[in-house]
């Protein structure tokens, strides 16, 4: 069994590094038009998603999540509901606009 081992990291990097080029767009992509890389990953298994993998792709430097302003656009930060400030205001809104709707809990009379 391990000596199938090297066959499918070789798979396993063509298909990743494959994956990759076709999901980078195509304004970050490096040197060489995506359809010849995409042709250099298939061709060469070792040595061509090898090189995509080093010089194929505008790379952000490490560490960069939201707002570091690597490659893509900027992303906002998802916010949960009970912290988000324009969520509350709407609440505090729907509240105003019917104050008795929420006092009856669903019965009846007293």
């Amino acid at each position: 069994m391990l000596r199938y081992l090297p066959f499918l990291l070789i798979i396993a990097l063509t298909i990743y590094a494959f994956i990759d080029c076709l999901n980078t767009p195509e304004d970050e992509v490096k040197h060489l038009p995506k359809v010849v890389w995409v042709i250099i990953i298939l061709l060469f298994s070792i040595v061509g998603p090898v090189v995509w993998l080093f010089a194929g792709k505008q790379r952000s430097l490490a560490g960069g999540g939201f707002g570091t302003g690597g490659g893509r656009a900027r992303r906002t930060r998802w916010v949960a509901p009970d912290d988000n400030p324009d969520f509350l205001r709407s609440l505090d809104r729907r509240d105003d606009e019917d104050p008795g709707k929420g006092d009856q809990n669903g019965k009846g009379g007293a």
